[in-house]
Parts: structure tokens; C-alpha cells; sequence
């Protein structure tokens, strides 16, 4: 989990110092021929979302505009979820921020904010399509092509959930639009921890899980504090 969610699972999947030009590269390579095959990627019709709504308590300062690899945060993600050709692109945070390109949509996190939960919420009621993409600002190493292999799991009416052991990585997923009933359900319970929301979506046949490899783990490494940027 990221974006400063207590309870979260990915304290020990820190981007390490210098994480490498090269930390995409291994998926990429493996894997380009199984897009090379199905160019037409399912990502193409659903809707992506960049999660930037977290405090950065631990950062000490705002995550969207931190440099990593010379380009802020922001843009690395709003290029990556770009190349997916997604129907809409949305941004979700607290307040609408003054990088937020202008043809991607802002999305405001309903109040008062619960975190990616909030965030969540908000953009699945305002999609065109029937599925969303979720993408967190503070995870840099995401690839494109690991992002069109998660979109690639998806069923008919399932949205897809990383594994990581027994941890759930909810903001590089896919949620069917009807989840938002089941988060909005949470919230109204003070149920604010992604690992629990989504393990009943998984329970009700609303997510589909996958468990990531240990050679992919690499991708959910997350920037969490200063000494993340060294």
C-alpha cells in the first residue's frame, strides 16, 4: 500500500538507493512478445486514474513534484498512464493541482478524505467506462508494458489485484465501476484500509487476483521518504 494509508504492506519494497535506468527493463524484455501479439491492449477501453490525494507525512513535502530520473513524479506517471490510451485520464488529490495537465480531468477527493480509499471512490463515479485503472503518484518503477499484462487479467465484470505474498497492492490495479458500492459501503463503516476492502471485493468475485513474481516485485517499490530519492 502507498500514499501514507496506515496499515499498509510495502514498508519493506522501498526503492533503493539508485534503483537503475535498468529497473524496467527485465518485464519489458520478457514480455514484449506477448504484446507484440495483441497489440490492441484491453487497457485501451478503461478509464486510468493517477492517485495523488496523500499527505506525504513521512516526505515531508509533496510527492507530485519530487524529481526521480529528472521528471517530477507527475509527469512520469501522466506519460506512463498516457502511452496506455486510456478512454479518460483523471487526477485525484485533495485540491486541484497546479500541474494537472489540462486535457486530464481532476477528480476531488470526497470529503473529508480518507486516503486512496477517498480517491477511489470519487473517480469511479465519474467514469465513462466500466473499469479503472488505479495508478499511485509514488510509484515511479511502474512499467507500460506491466501495466497492459495487469489490464490483460481482467474478466468480464472482475477488475485485477496484485498479490505481493499476502499483501494486496490496490493502487496499481483495476476496479470494476459497480465497486464503488462496496467502497462507499466501507467508508460509511469507518473501514478505511485498502487490504480489507479489497479482500472482500476478491470474497464477492468483484476483483481477480494475481500473485506477482519475484523479479516483478520491483515495479510496487514506492517513494515513502527523503532517503527513497538518495
Amino acid at each position: 500500500m502507498l500514499l501514507d494509508e496506515p496499515g499498509h504492506c510495502t514498508d519493506s519494497r522501498r526503492i533503493p538507493s539508485r534503483p537503475g535506468r535498468f529497473a524496467r527493463a527485465d518485464f519489458d524484455g520478457r514480455h514484449v512478445a506477448l504484446h507484440r501479439e495483441h497489440p490492441c491492449s484491453s487497457c485501451m477501453n478503461i478509464s486510468a486514474v493517477l492517485l495523488a490525494g496523500g499527505e506525504s507525512r513521512r516526505m515531508g513535502r509533496e510527492k507530485a513534484t519530487l524529481l526521480f530520473g529528472g521528471n517530477p513524479l507527475w509527469q512520469t506517471q501522466i506519460d506512463l498512464l498516457r502511452k496506455l490510451e486510456p478512454v479518460e485520464l483523471l487526477v485525484s488529490a485533495r485540491t486541484d493541482p497546479s500541474w494537472r495537465p489540462a486535457d486530464v480531468k481532476f477528480v476531488s477527493d470526497k470529503l473529508p478524505s480518507r486516503g486512496p480509499l477517498s480517491g477511489l471512490i470519487a473517480s469511479l463515479g465519474g467514469i465513462r467506462t466500466s473499469y479503472l485503472l488505479a495508478l499511485a503518484i509514488d510509484m515511479p518503477l511502474m512499467s507500460e508494458t506491466y501495466l497492459r499484462f495487469i489490464c490483460d487479467q481482467r474478466e468480464p465484470g472482475r477488475g485485477v489485484l496484485p498479490m505481493i505474498g499476502h499483501c494486496a497492492e490496490p493502487l496499481a490495479a483495476i476496479y470494476p465501476v459497480d465497486a464503488q458500492v462496496d467502497l462507499v459501503a466501507a467508508l460509511s463503516e469507518f473501514e478505511f484500509s485498502l487490504q480489507r476492502v479489497t479482500k472482500k471485493l476478491v470474497e464477492t468475485g468483484k476483483l481477480k487476483v494475481f500473485s506477482v513474481t519475484e523479479v516483478d516485485r520491483k515495479f510496487f517499490q514506492n517513494l515513502n521518504e527523503p532517503a527513497d530519492l538518495a
